[in-house]
């Protein structure tokens, strides 16, 4: 791949990677370090009401997947980036053809082209094990 792409690739991976951890932060500052009584501002010694409570932990939750799912995401950039280095960046992990340029500016931390990552999922829901 050519110098000036890797490095407009490499480029947007990082940024992609900074907005992701700078997510992660405001998670982690904001709903996963209070407690009940802290995210409702309630201060009192009076009991919640089981409705506010259960509000309050699926928000917790859906904070926490919201978390996982950037983790993961980091993940798979800091391996295209590890790509970009070693000068394997932007050839399929399957066929070792060329990723195509659409392909890379829609999902830029991509392992696969369209057709081995197409292949593999309908392996995947065949098994079983679909998604």
């Amino acid at each position: 791949m050519e110098k000036t792409k890797l490095e407009k690739y490499k480029k947007i991976l990082l940024q992609k990677r900074k907005e992701l951890v700078e997510h992660m932060e405001v998670i982690k500052d904001s709903d996963m370090q209070q407690t009940t009584k802290e995210s409702s501002g309630d201060h009192s010694s009076y009991a919640f009401h089981m409705a506010d409570q259960g509000t309050d932990n699926m928000e917790r939750e859906k904070s926490f997947f919201y978390a996982q799912r950037d983790g993961r995401l980091i993940y798979h950039i800091d391996k295209a980036l590890e790509r970009i280095e070693e000068g394997t960046y932007g050839r399929c992990h399957s066929c070792n053809e060329y990723i195509s340029d659409a392909r890379l500016e829609a999902v830029p931390h991509a392992r696969m082209c369209i057709a081995c990552k197409s292949a593999e999922e309908q392996k995947k829901a065949a098994n079983g094990r679909g998604g």
